[in-house]
């Protein structure tokens, strides 16, 4: 009886009519960069600096400093929560992301002057929602509402993940500043969080890319992970070229490492 192509091992495939492409191996991963144009290693993060307390009106807030990029993240306690929610008797967790005007190097419009947020505006903030709310009980909130406010002083690559890391900061404070009042009954938190971006340049896997290597990048990612090692949201693009499974696979372990970089330094913070 004959044997469907697809149930064949790969080289049979290829031999049995399927395109060569099946069978064709990966090509091996290209040697490492000894440096990039700002001179770190292909595995290194940017200089990090996290100022914790930096507003004084919420119970939360972080200047969040990665390389040349800088995040101020807010975070605000409000009773209630939106009307589709009402009655559960569970919280809720939302982000607001912008840019400055002058965040870039040729100055943007407001929003506020077209009237609404664009596409960019809105994904960048609804993923900074998704991946903090994976780390929260929001049933231990009660029927309140916890707003992330990441506003983009200086953009110089990777602003939606240095939001991640700076947001989780101002919530872990907001948070305990409601248990210091006796607001909150237990620790609604799970598992920490952070972000970080990888990338293929020039053929190779890099750890946080900033403007200039995010405007060249064959494959740009966005990985967000607890902990505990767990992934909470991918979100990549093959600009150049389809990536292939050991590229991603290469990324994937530079996020891992540069992730765990970055949940030491959240808690040097948290801890001074």
């Amino acid at each position: 009886m004959a044997v469907a192509p697809d149930t064949l091992p790969q080289p049979a495939r290829a031999r049995a009519g399927r395109s060569d492409i099946l069978a064709r191996p990966d090509p091996p991963m290209p040697p490492p960069m000894s440096s990039r144009p700002d001179g770190r290693a292909p595995d290194e993060l940017r200089p990090v600096r996290c100022r914790r307390r930096y507003l004084d009106r919420v119970p939360g807030s972080v200047l969040w400093e990665q390389g040349g990029t800088r995040v101020l993240c807010a975070a605000s306690w409000v009773p209630g929560v939106p009307r589709w929610r009402k009655g559960s008797g569970r919280g809720w967790l939302t982000a607001e992301y912008g840019m400055l005007p002058a965040s870039t190097s040729e100055r943007g419009a407001r929003e506020a002057k077209t009237g609404r947020q664009g596409g960019r505006t809105l994904e960048i903030q609804r993923l900074i929602g998704r991946v903090l709310r994976a780390g929260v009980d929001l049933a231990a909130l009660g029927e309140n509402t916890v707003t992330l406010d990441c506003d983009v002083l200086q953009a110089d690559g990777g602003t939606r993940t240095a939001a991640v890391c700076g947001a989780f900061v101002a919530l872990q404070d907001a948070l305990d500043d409601r248990r210091a009042r006796g607001k909150l009954k237990a620790d609604p938190l799970h598992g920490r969080l952070a972000a970080v971006s990888v990338g293929i340049v020039g053929g190779r896997p890099v750890l946080d890319l900033d403007y200039a290597e995010d405007a060249e990048a064959e494959t740009d990612l966005n990985v967000a992970m607890n902990d505990a090692g767990a992934v909470v949201e991918l979100q990549g693009t093959a600009e150049g070229h389809a990536f292939r499974r050991a590229e991603l696979d290469a990324m994937l372990d530079l996020a891992d490492a540069g992730i765990r970089e970055l949940l030491e330094l959240q808690r040097q913070a948290r801890a001074a």
